[in-house]
């Protein structure tokens, strides 16, 4: 017992402020993310890492530590869908292929996962990091060790020859080799199947594929469909044997329908989304997650000359500005909508502003934040721990100073964040 309090002791002075046994935080008001409403004055009872009430009024139980939020709006820890920790997009980033180590790249995952947490993001889907470096980065929140969200990593997206997710791309010949499975590069069935086996034994949460061009790699095309039919299959029920779902990157109509109809999990970017593929989406209970932030972020980059080599250019210059409307159309279609950003194209620690992006495209405030909420612990399979306020859930919990249903701006000032029962941020004392 004593090496386990000295331990926790030592724990607590490198990462969060853990509190008491009991700790009971007094919100102003409190989201309910199924319902929608804003309830005013309740009182969070946290036990450990769990959430062990919510009682009604502003309760001071005389065994627990108080904390003082009667001017904020507590809610959910918020959940991002998509985010790329290893990485920062720059007009270095091209070259920094050929001078940064795996090393380099975990270092910085440190910085960017603390950075997310502290904006109030305590649950991410990683979709594309280097294997080593992420898988780090993930046992090491899990234990503990360094402050950061619960991570669900997908490792290296898989991809076909030249595919947007192909690490020989643009290389000169002597460099470029012929990537396998290994490195995530398949071509037939048989390889997509071994791809997806060694991202289970690389240790990976989930598989995200390639399923069409991207904006940022150096090829031509951003929405060509990449992957067929026998291949698609190939993946999804091997992920699914392994207990994994499958998130693809899509730009481009064709590649979108040919995983919707495979049984793909969630759609990213979707770009050039139609009535046609919305619907196929509902039919088959496909999430779609946004990435609005990025498509923001990669046109406004496209004007500057020499941020982008030309290749891309003017993929990003045409893409990115398409992808709010898109948006907004599968809002009033009725297709599932979970939060993502891809943070890592846009800065770390700003994937809140997605929520400004998607009420200027019609989504009320408190159905953005559900989406963040509820709607991502649900594509996770993880609503009876995440995604609620609630006894018996995990105690991850933020919030903000003042009314987010008024002024959605708020999600940008969080000032208050506890994962797990730990408080990692609190600006209110």
């Amino acid at each position: 017992m004593r090496n386990l309090s000295a331990g926790v002791a030592l724990l607590a002075m490198m990462t969060p402020s853990v509190f008491a046994e009991l700790t009971a935080l007094q919100c102003g008001k409190l989201l309910d993310v199924k319902s929608l409403a804003l309830l005013d004055e309740k009182t969070i009872i946290v036990e450990g890492d769990k959430i062990s009430s919510v009682g009604d009024g502003l309760l001071t139980p005389g065994n627990a530590r108080i904390v003082d939020l009667k001017d904020s709006t507590c809610m959910p820890g918020l959940m991002d869908m998509h985010v790329h920790l290893a990485s920062q997009y720059s007009a270095q980033t091209y070259m920094e292929r050929f001078s940064l180590n795996s090393a380099d790249y975990a270092i910085r995952s440190v910085v960017n996962a603390d950075k997310t947490l502290q904006a109030g993001f305590t649950t991410v889907r990683d979709l594309g990091s280097d294997r080593e470096t992420i898988i780090a980065l993930r046992n090491a929140v899990n234990a503990g060790s360094v402050p950061g969200p619960r991570i669900f990593a997908a490792t290296k997206s898989i991809a076909t020859t030249g595919g947007h997710a192909d690490p020989s791309n643009s290389l000169r010949h002597d460099l470029m080799g012929d990537p396998g499975p290994l490195a995530g590069v398949i071509n037939g069935a048989d390889e997509a199947r071994q791809a997806v086996r060694q991202r289970y034994k690389d240790g990976a949460d989930l598989i995200k594929i390639t399923a069409t061009g991207g904006v940022l790699s150096v090829a031509k095309s951003g929405q060509n469909a990449q992957f067929t039919d026998a291949e698609l299959a190939a993946v999804i029920s091997t992920a699914g044997d392994y207990g994994m779902h499958v998130a693809a990157h899509a730009h481009g109509t064709e590649g979108m329908k040919r995983a919707v109809e495979a049984g793909i999990h969630s759609i990213e970017h979707g770009t050039y989304m139609t009535a046609e593929v919305m619907r196929l989406m509902k039919r088959h209970g496909t999430w779609y997650v946004p990435t609005i932030i990025a498509g923001k972020w990669v046109a406004e980059k496209s004007a500057i000359d020499g941020f982008f080599p030309e290749l891309v250019r003017p993929k990003a210059a045409a893409i990115g500005p398409l992808i709010q409307d898109t948006f907004a159309r599968a809002y009033k279609s009725g297709v599932k909508i979970a939060f993502g950003t891809d943070t890592g194209v846009s800065a770390h620690g700003d994937n809140a502003r997605e929520f400004a992006y998607m009420v200027e495209a019609g989504m009320p405030p408190l159905e953005a934040l559900r989406s963040a909420t509820l709607h991502t612990a649900q594509l996770l399979g993880n609503e009876k721990q995440v995604g609620t306020v609630a006894a018996g859930m995990l105690a991850d919990i933020i919030s903000v100073p003042g009314d987010p249903s008024a002024d959605i701006n708020l999600m940008m000032r969080v000032n208050f964040v506890m994962k797990g029962g730990a408080i990692y941020r609190n600006t209110t004392e």
